[in-house]
């Protein structure tokens, strides 16, 4: 790995690097092996002798600067702490939204800034089957290394897509319903969805943004049993999407 692209590779941990090139990392075995069986343009890969013997034919059809390398470059140069396998540099996506083809239920976030958060959140819709996901300016980087490596690869499968939630709004069809989490409103659990709708969370500590709760049609809350004083954003997603999935079928 020469030092060109190690520079380039340790300056894709930072947002504005990743803007400026148009790139970002994907780390770990299991994650570059969802990633090349995707429509994500890999660029460049890194591996080490034991990768390489193990997925051989995945490697002879791949396009792309491949090179062999040690665990001590992967993890002097990437973002883990303990890499034994893989890092790959892929382009990103265009962020356009196609509002006509949103169907079943889309996610929005609203200023949801854990990297962690968001990545299980991915994974969450992905396991639900929600394949797009509207978020606010403010929420993290879909491509911050953090959030990558928390989706476990479901970011092959599930689209991200950044706009001011105002603008979103202001554009969605009449025939959405839009459902916002709020600590009161009508309990999940009698709670009948329809579809087409779209599930507004919000930032971890203060919720949806006062500015927004003009669109929400429905608030609707998760009845708590106990002394917590709140969920975690990635846990309420989780039951929100659960209970959409119980009554609509994808």
């Amino acid at each position: 790995m020469n030092k060109n692209w190690q520079k380039l590779i340790r300056s894709l941990q930072l947002k504005k690097f990743r803007k400026k090139e148009g790139l970002f990392i994907v780390e770990g075995r299991k994650n570059v092996l969802e990633l090349l069986n995707s429509d994500f343009q890999t660029e460049a890969l890194f591996y080490t002798k034991e990768f390489a013997e193990e997925n051989p034919k995945r490697l002879s059809f791949l396009k792309c600067m491949q090179e062999e390398t040690s665990i001590t470059n992967l993890e002097r140069n990437g973002s883990l702490k303990s890499n034994n396998q893989v890092i790959a540099v892929v382009k990103t996506r265009d962020n356009q939204l196609d509002l006509p083809g949103l169907t079943e239920v889309t996610l929005v976030l609203d200023d949801v800034r854990d990297p962690g958060n968001l990545g299980t959140i991915i994974r969450i819709a992905d396991w639900y089957g929600i394949k797009n996901i509207v978020c606010s300016p403010e929420t993290a980087d879909f491509y911050n290394p953090k959030v990558i490596l928390a989706s476990m690869g479901s970011f092959t499968r599930v689209k991200l897509f950044y706009q001011h939630l105002d603008l979103f709004f202001d554009q969605l069809p009449k025939k959405f319903e839009t459902i916002g989490a709020f600590m009161e409103g009508k309990n999940i659990h009698d709670y009948a969805f329809n579809s087409p709708s779209v599930i507004v969370l919000g930032n971890e500590s203060r919720g949806i943004n006062p500015d927004l709760e003009k669109y929400v049609n429905e608030r609707v809350s998760i009845p708590s049993f106990g002394g917590a004083e709140s969920l975690n954003v990635g846990v309420a997603t989780a039951i929100f999407c659960d209970h959409f999935r119980r009554q609509i079928k994808p």
